[in-house]
C-alpha cells in the first residue's frame, strides 16, 4: 500500500512577504500576550527574548519541529560525536562577552564585539528548512540576521573571492577537541556570491529566544540549501580570501564531503543515498521525504551555480 508523503516542502511555499508577515507578526504578537498574562507581574522577564522580532522576508511557510527536538539532537564535534551529549557538555562554555576576528582582503579589519555586530545588524526571524548530510532534516524558526548585509560593512575589496569562518578552539571548554576526529578548529568557507545571497544568515538565537549552547551560541551561520556541516558554530574568526579556503570536512575526507556540499538528491554520498531523508521527531507515517534539490531553496539559488556540473562539485 501506497502511503501519501505529507508535509513536503515545496519553493511555492516561500510565500509573499507581506502576506506572510502579517499572518506571523499577529500569531507571534498574540501568542507573546498569552504568555504574559499568566506570568506574575514581577516576572515578565521569563517571557521569550525574542517574541517581538519580526519576520524576515525570506522564511518559509512551513511547520517547524520541536524545539525538544532541534535542542538536543546536534552535531557538534567540539564537544562529542554522539548527538546528544553537546546538551550538558556545551552548557558551560562561555558565551558572553564574545568577539569576533575580521581578516584579509578587507578594508575594515580588526576585532569586534559581537555586542557591536548586533547593534548594526537588527535581528529578524527566519524559518528554515535544515538538512544534514547524513539524511535527516528538521525545520527551525532562527533568530538572527543577513550575513551580506554585515559582511558589507567590513568593505571586502575586489580579490575577496570567498569568505572563511572560524570556530573557537578552547579544548577545556570543548572536550571534543582534545581527541583527532578532524583537525581543529572547525573551519568552513563560502564563496564570496554564496555569502552576499540574501537567504545567508547569521544565527544568535531560534525559537524566540537566544541560541542554545549546544546548537552554536553566541553566533552560526545558516546556509539553508546546503548541508549542514556548512553551518559552522560558535563563530570567532572571519576572514576574506583571494583563494578557496581548506575546510574541516573537506580536509579529513574530501570524496565524501565535498566545498560545495548543495543539498543535492541526485548525488549520493559515497556511503549511502541521498535521494530521502528522515524527518526528526515526525511519526512513521511522515518520518521519510523526498530531498528536494537546493533543500527546496533552488528556485533561488540554482542561477549561482549555473556554469558548474553539479554531480561533480559534490
Amino acid at each position: 500500500m501506497l502511503i501519501k508523503e505529507k508535509n513536503l516542502i515545496l519553493n511555492s511555499e516561500i510565500t509573499d512577504k507581506k502576506i506572510f508577515t502579517q499572518r506571523r507578526q499577529i500569531i507571534k504578537a498574540a501568542a507573546a500576550i498569552s504568555v504574559a498574562s499568566l506570568l506574575p507581574s514581577t516576572s515578565h522577564a521569563a517571557a521569550k527574548k525574542y517574541a517581538q522580532v519580526p519576520l524576515g522576508p525570506y522564511s518559509s511557510n512551513i511547520k517547524t519541529s520541536r524545539y525538544e527536538d532541534v535542542a538536543n539532537y546536534t552535531n557538534y564535534y567540539e564537544f562529542t560525536t554522539n548527538k546528544t551529549d553537546s546538551t550538558v557538555l556545551a552548557k558551560n562554555l562561555k558565551t558572553s562577552p564574545w568577539k569576533v576576528t575580521v581578516e584579509g582582503e578587507a578594508e575594515k579589519v580588526g576585532i569586534f564585539d559581537l555586542e557591536d555586530i548586533l547593534k548594526n545588524n537588527p535581528l529578524e526571524e527566519r524559518i528554515y528548512r535544515f538538512r544534514c548530510v547524513e539524511a535527516w532534516s528538521m525545520v527551525v524558526p532562527w533568530i538572527g540576521f543577513s550575513l551580506g548585509d554585515m559582511l558589507k560593512q567590513f568593505k571586502p575589496n575586489s580579490k575577496a573571492k570567498f569568505v572563511e569562518f572560524t570556530t573557537l578552539y578552547d579544548p577545556e571548554s570543548m572536550p571534543g577537541q582534545k581527541a583527532k576526529s578532524l583537525d581543529w578548529p572547525y573551519v568552513e568557507a563560502l564563496r564570496i556570491d554564496e555569502a552576499m545571497h540574501p537567504l545567508a544568515f547569521l544565527a544568535t538565537g531560534m525559537y524566540d529566544d537566544d541560541l542554545p549552547n549546544q546548537n552554536g551560541a553566541p553566533l552560526r551561520l545558516v546556509i539553508p540549501w546546503k548541508y549542514g556541516f556548512k553551518s559552522i558554530k560558535a563563530i570567532v574568526k572571519i576572514r576574506f580570501t583571494e583563494t578557496m579556503p581548506v575546510t574541516a570536512w573537506n580536509k579529513m575526507a574530501a570524496k565524501e564531503y565535498g566545498f560545495y556540499a548543495n543539498v543535492n538528491p541526485e548525488v549520493p554520498h559515497p556511503r549511502w543515498s541521498q535521494s530521502r531523508e528522515r524527518v526528526l521527531g515526525a511519526s512513521i507515517f511522515t518520518s521519510k521525504r523526498k530531498t528536494e534539490k537546493f533543500n527546496g531553496y533552488g528556485d533561488q539559488v540554482a542561477s549561482l551555480y549555473s556554469s558548474m556540473d553539479l554531480k561533480k562539485y559534490y
